[in-house]
């Protein structure tokens, strides 16, 4: 179990530490919730009345809050965030030897960084690169001629299909689907023509892929997801779409085909998205909403059901 003074995670998060500098951390908790050796941090004014009474170690709190808690107490502007670094320093997540699991099947021409780990019965195509320090988990499948970043996380039993571009410090959960076809068919005569789906997908830096979330290759251009976007589970994104960087978007959410989404922007649960429409940067939309226009305005948007 790792252990932190105040003083270093006070340092690791940017806080100003009130308290004993030496007092020993060995995890995070809710207010309610906390021992005497963990970490809590107050960001929502609805939590407030647990502080009096919390068993936390230390809380990292605003300024502001500072006259309603007498222990130890990191202090900071944005607590959430402090809370966010601070979640780094206790994470249980397995890191794994470096090397190719002996039941691999790894394909002669593909290139794998020697501090790369391949899990066991993972598939990797002809051509494939596979950067520093990233892992790809157990029973993934990764398609000829794909690129994979360093210290990418990539969990077990996903799907990259063949010629996918990913960046460095990408983390995709199980499930999830990268670069199958897009719903493109032309109609004759009561039956549908395939079309074949001739782009690909081209994923930035710092993505975050939420499990059993798809998308799709392009029809002809790439579909592209750019610099820290984080997907939830279950998102759809259809081919020829482009998310631009840092934007969110929440679980069950669906975007069709040749949408163009700016930056920072921030999608809610269940939101639906029309084909073929610009959304511009900063714009905020709530959870169920259907868009079927362009938004050439930042803000907030809604519609749905009540």
């Amino acid at each position: 179990m790792p252990s932190y003074s105040l003083s270093e995670i006070a340092v690791h998060i940017g806080a100003e530490l009130d308290g004993e500098s030496s007092y020993q951390i060995t995890g995070l908790n809710t207010l309610q919730e906390a021992g005497s050796a963990e970490l809590s941090f107050l960001a929502n004014k609805s939590y407030r009345h647990f502080l009096a009474d919390t068993g936390a170690g230390a809380v990292i709190i605003k300024e502001s809050e500072l006259a309603s808690y007498a222990g130890n107490t990191l202090v900071m502007d944005n607590p959430y965030l402090g809370y966010a670094l601070a979640s780094s320093l206790f994470d249980g997540t397995p890191v794994r030897e470096s090397g190719v699991h002996t039941s691999a099947a790894v394909a002669a021409s593909a290139n794998i960084a020697s501090t790369a780990t391949i899990g066991p019965n993972a598939v990797v195509g002809e051509g494939v690169t596979i950067g520093e320090h990233s892992q790809v988990g157990a029973g993934t499948a990764i398609g000829d001629g794909s690129i994979i970043g360093s210290h990418c996380r990539i969990a077990a039993n996903v799907s990259i299909y063949h010629g996918i571009s990913i960046g460095d410090h990408a983390t995709i959960h199980s499930g999830v689907v990268i670069g199958g076809d897009g719903f493109g068919f032309a109609h004759n005569q009561n039956h549908w023509i395939k079309i074949y789906q001739l782009g690909g997908v081209v994923i930035g830096d710092r993505v975050e892929i939420g499990a059993c979330t798809t998308i799709d290759r392009g029809a002809l251009g790439d579909t592209v997801i750019e610099d820290g976007v984080i997907l939830d589970n279950h998102v759809q994104i259809a081919h020829n779409v482009r998310i631009g960087e840092n934007t969110a978007m929440a679980g069950c959410s669906g975007i069709s085909g040749s949408t163009v989404i700016g930056k920072n922007c921030i999608f809610a649960g269940q939101t639906g998205v029309v084909g073929h429409i610009t959304i511009c940067d900063g714009v905020q939309v709530t959870g169920g909403t259907i868009i079927t226009k362009s938004l050439d305005q930042p803000g907030s948007y809604s519609s749905g059901t009540a």
